[in-house]
Order: C-alpha cells, then sequence, then structure tokens
C-alpha cells in the first residue's frame, strides 16, 4: 500500500482481522512474554548499554546464553527508547544471521496460521430451527380444500348463461366461495367485472385460485380483493365499489336509489369513517394488519343479516351520516362543499375556542392542498372534526385533540401549552361574567385528573390512560361542555366512564338525539293542508327527511356538477364520485 494512504474501512477490518488472529497464537504469545521479560530486566539492559561497542554478529556467537540475546537489538543504530518494535524483527534477523534457532520458526509458523485461517473460513455456529411466526398474508390453513372450493365455484357458474356471471349473479358466487353476501361486490371488481360487465368462470377460478393459495384469512381477501395492482394497502378510492354496491343493493337504503345526487356523499361519510377508526397509523393507507385487528369485516358480514342499516352504528348508519351532513350544511354559507375558519367557528354556538379553530386548519389533523391554499376544509376533513368533537374518549379523537394541542410537535403537552389555550377561556368566561378558576389551580386539577408519568409533561399514553380525557380536553377549548362538566361531580362523570354493557358511546348518543330533532324540525315543518301532520311509512319519513332539508335547498337545483370531496386527498372536485 502507498505511504499516506488511508486504509478503507473493509481493508481495515480485514487487517484487524488478521492481526487478531497473529495476536491469539500460542507462538506469538511466548515470543511476546519473553521480550516483555527482557524489557523489565534493567539491570541487564544497563549492562548491555555498556557493551553495545562490540558487533553484534560476534556477541551473538559468543555468548550463548539467551539472556545476552537484547544486545543484538541494542547494537549501533537501534533505537532505544522503542525497545517492543525492534524486538519483533530482531528474531527474523537472527535466524537470517543462524542465530539461536528458536526465534526464526516462531514467525514463519505464526504466518502460515494466518494465511491457513484466512483461506478457511470458520464453521457456521450450530442454528436451532425457529418456527415460522409471521404471516403477512394470515396463517395457512391445511383444511381448505382449494380443489372443491373450485369445482362448487365451477358448479354455481354453470347455471349461468354462457358461464358468465353479472353483478346481480354475483351474490351466489360469493356463497360459493364462502365469503360474505356483500363481497360480492370486491369479487366482481376483483375479477375484471366492471370492465366487460360481467365475469367468465375461467377468469373467475383462476383469480380465486390464487387468492386462496396466497391469501390465509378475510383479511388478506378482501384487502388483495380491493387493492389495485402492485399495492398492498388499501387507499380510500377503493372502497368507492364496494360501498357504492352496498348502497344500491341493501334494503335499508332502498330509499336512498331515488336521491342518487346524495350517493357519493354517503360513501364518503362512511369511508372517513372507515379510516378514522380502522387506519389507526394516520397514514392514509389500511394495511392487513390494521384490518385484522378492527372490527370492520365483521360489520361487513352484519350487512347480510341486518336489514336496518341504522343498526350498524360504527361505520354504515344512514341516520348518522345524515346527522353529520346536516351539521355541515348549516356551516357552508355558500355550499361550495368548503367552509373556512369563521364558518367552523359558528358550529355549535362558537362553543370551541378561536386558538384551537385556528390550530385545526393549520395542518395538525388534515391532509390535501385546500387548507394551506386556501384556509378551507372539505367535508371530508369536516367527519372526522365532528366525531373527534362530540366523542373525546376514543383514541382516534385522544389523538387528533393531542395533535391539535402540541403546538411544538415534541410529543408532550408542556404548561406552556397548556395554558396558551387556557388564557382564552379565562376571557370568555369573564365576557360571560363567570369567575375563571386561576391557570395554577386549574393546572392542579388536570394534573391530578390526568396523573402523568413525568412531572412537568403530559404525553399521549398519559390521556390514553386518563378515563375522563373529555373532561381535559374540554377544560381547554370548549367553553360549552367545560361548565356541563364544571356542573357535575367527577364521581358521577368516573361513573359515566366506568359503566359497562351495551351502553351508547358519546357520539352515537350525540347522534340519536340530533337525529330525532331534525326529524322533528321537519315533521313541525311540513303539516297538511288542513292542519293535521300526515302519517308517512318509516321509509317515506326517511326520504321525506333527506329531500326537505337536502334536496329542496337551491344548492341541488344548480346546474351541472357541484363538486365532491377527493377522497384521498380530501380535495374538492368538479363532479359527483362516479359510481362503479
Amino acid at each position: 500500500m502507498p505511504p499516506g494512504k488511508v486504509l478503507q474501512p473493509v481493508l481495515k477490518m480485514k487487517v484487524d482481522e488478521l492481526f487478531l488472529c497473529w495476536l491469539s497464537e500460542s507462538s506469538t504469545q511466548a515470543m511476546l512474554r519473553d521480550c516483555l521479560r527482557r524489557i523489565q530486566m534493567p539491570a541487564r539492559a544497563e549492562r548491555g548499554a555498556g557493551d553495545a561497542e562490540l558487533p553484534g554478529p560476534r556477541l551473538a556467537a559468543a555468548a550463548p546464553d539467551p539472556a545476552w540475546r537484547p544486545r543484538e537489538c541494542e547494537g549501533p543504530g537501534a533505537p532505544g527508547p522503542t525497545p517492543a518494535p525492534t524486538a519483533l524483527p530482531v528474531g527474523a534477523a537472527s535466524s537470517a544471521r543462524s542465530g539461536p534457532p528458536v526465534r526464526g520458526p516462531r514467525r514463519s509458523g505464526g504466518t502460515r496460521v494466518v494465511q491457513t485461517r484466512k483461506e478457511e473460513p470458520l464453521p457456521p455456529a450450530a442454528s436451532r430451527s425457529v418456527p415460522t411466526f409471521y404471516f403477512p398474508h394470515g396463517r395457512p390453513q391445511d383444511t381448505v380444500n382449494v380443489d372443491a372450493v373450485i369445482a362448487k365455484i365451477e358448479r354455481t357458474f354453470a347455471q349461468f348463461p354462457h358461464e358468465r356471471a353479472t353483478m346481480e349473479d354475483m351474490g351466489r358466487v360469493a356463497k360459493a366461495c364462502g365469503c360474505p353476501l356483500y363481497w360480492k361486490g370486491p369479487l366482481f371488481c376483483g375479477a375484471g367485472g366492471e370492465r366487460t360487465g360481467s365475469v367468465s368462470v375461467h377468469k373467475f377460478v383462476a383469480m380465486w385460485r390464487k387468492v386462496l393459495q396466497n391469501c390465509h384469512d378475510d383479511a388478506a381477501k378482501f384487502v388483495h380483493l380491493l387493492v389495485s395492482p402492485g399495492c398492498s394497502y388499501l387507499v380510500q378510492e377503493d372502497f368507492v365499489p364496494f360501498l357504492q354496491d352496498v348502497v344500491n343493493t341493501h334494503p335499508g337504503l332502498a330509499f336512498l336509489k331515488e336521491a342518487a345526487e346524495f350517493h357519493s356523499r354517503y360513501i364518503t361519510t362512511v369511508i372517513q369513517r372507515i379510516f378514522y377508526t380502522v387506519n389507526r397509523s394516520w397514514s392514509g393507507r389500511i394495511t392487513c394488519a390494521e384490518l385484522r385487528r378492527s372490527t370492520f369485516l365483521q360489520n361487513v358480514a352484519l350487512l347480510e343479516e341486518e336489514a336496518d342499516i341504522n343498526q350498524l352504528t360504527e361505520f354504515f348508519s344512514y341516520e348518522h351520516f345524515y346527522v353529520i351532513y346536516c351539521k355541515f350544511w348549516e356551516l357552508d354559507t355558500d355550499h361550495d362543499l368548503l367552509i373556512d375558519a369563521q364558518d367552523l367557528a359558528r358550529h355549535n354556538d362558537h362553543a370551541i375556542s378561536t386558538k384551537m379553530i385556528d390550530r385545526i386548519f393549520s395542518g395538525a389533523v388534515t391532509r390535501g392542498k385546500k387548507v394551506q391554499k386556501e384556509g378551507k376544509i372539505s367535508y371530508a376533513d369536516f367527519v372526522w372534526f365532528l366525531i373527534s368533537e362530540e366523542d373525546k374518549k376514543t383514541p382516534t379523537s385522544i389523538e387528533y385533540w393531542f395533535r391539535c394541542m402540541d403546538l411544538d410537535g415534541d410529543g408532550a403537552l408542556s404548561m406552556f401549552e397548556l395554558e396558551y389555550f387556557y388564557e382564552e377561556q379565562c376571557r370568555r368566561l369573564d365576557s360571560m361574567a363567570i369567575e375563571a378558576l386561576p391557570f395554577e389551580d386549574c393546572l392542579c386539577q388536570m394534573l391530578d385528573l390526568v396523573k402523568p408519568q413525568t412531572e412537568g409533561r403530559i404525553t399521549l399514553q398519559d390521556l390514553k390512560r386518563c378515563k375522563l380525557a373529555n373532561v381535559f380536553f374540554d377544560t381547554f377549548f370548549n367553553i360549552e361542555k367545560y361548565l356541563d362538566h364544571e356542573q357535575k361531580e367527577q364521581a358521577s362523570l368516573l361513573r359515566e366512564s366506568e359503566s359497562e354493557g351495551p351502553e351508547l358511546s358519546d357520539w352515537e348518543r350525540f347522534a340519536a338525539e340530533e337525529y330525532d330533532i331534525l326529524v322533528a324540525e321537519e315533521a313541525a315543518g311540513d303539516p297538511w293542508e288542513d292542519g293535521y301532520e300526515a302519517e308517512l311509512s318509516p321509509v317515506e319519513q326517511k326520504l321525506s327527511a333527506l329531500r326537505s332539508p337536502l334536496a329542496q335547498r337551491p344548492f341541488l337545483e344548480a346546474p351541472g356538477g357541484l363538486g365532491t370531496v377527493e377522497l384521498y386527498e380530501y380535495e374538492c372536485g368538479g363532479d359527483d364520485l362516479p359510481p362503479s
């Protein structure tokens, strides 16, 4: 290697490895111990310095005593202060001068061993056979008879004309595959039926055989059927064909067929609720693992059993959609399906502080370009806001408001950040002639409520462990709910949070109450001419309630496309979502 050139990292590691191998040899260690012993003999070293004028080779030949060997390396031209490095090459020189035969073979033997170790790799360590424990596509099941399933599918297709199934026939095909009824849409699209209008038996069998071989549980199969080619996760657009089929065929949504302009609104609402509950990573992408941990597929299976879709309150309830959309419509005064900070501030009679409104529009909990460019949020963002505002006990809502309150994004709420939001609460209480609690006293109450693990900072995990996270958040940015909590004793709040059984969540309770109010207002505003209200069937009542506050507004009479919410980018487009 040229002088001055620095060894590359890989080469240096190899040189160090060879050096350690040479150093571990017994002959090398014996030689080094001998050199060290001779260096530590001061008396003989001084005597060797006195006889340094004698010729080195003659002295080595005349004095066979090993104690005299260091005099060779202490002759003329030998460096004195560093005896250890000079002792190593002396062994090679003495072997060339026919000195004592002990030193030469030691070095050559050491060199041969180093070369041997370099050529022969070390034997691999004994390894245990660790069983497979990671199954990204589900644990394989030996009980699945693929040929029997395929044969049953072929018998089902044999009942269709030309052995081709349309969308109307896919319910029977889904049952032959052993899937819930409302998998028929994903099965039809997975086999390419949306392009041709029908699916041949050969194409469907090839598709389903591949699914059975590669996907071993319902989550993996559902994702495989809906994802775009080359993807391993679901984005919001992937759910549109599935939900469009639910809207078209579920008996609980039959009345919605006459209001086709609201299909995309309902689909957008359900998709946002799916991602709100299932996509715990906030990535905008639902993976197989997230789908397994959720109850979404169980709710899809219940669509077949439950004729009243309002009973499926977690994702598909029409009443919940109706409440959310009416709340949004009240704030969207220009009806462009976008609201700004002034519009959102009017929610619940200006109950939310302006500082929190600004944080919502800062992009802390929203995606897309509209918020940053125009300072507006879409209907999809409003779905997340309203559910989080009305139920602050769920993991997603706690994360939602924690992101808003964490001004510096360090993962913890400092006392400065709490005081920043509480200042506005104090001013608003003063304007209402209500004496506000000093921040120090309020802080003591909140710390006793949350019981953070680290003094002086509240983390997300602290709030998730707290059973009264809603009280904590309302104290700092919702004046109406803060006053409601102040009128209740903490014991009663704990009893409400710890109640077990089929109790309604805060969101379900809010949606049920608001829906009853909206329907009552609609019924009171549309009496018969003789002063008596009409007795309508439940379906007619829902359709009337849908048309009056929504379909009969001037917004829906405007010609052309009125813009819908882009599902993934949260942007406002020019046309409604096309049905699949």
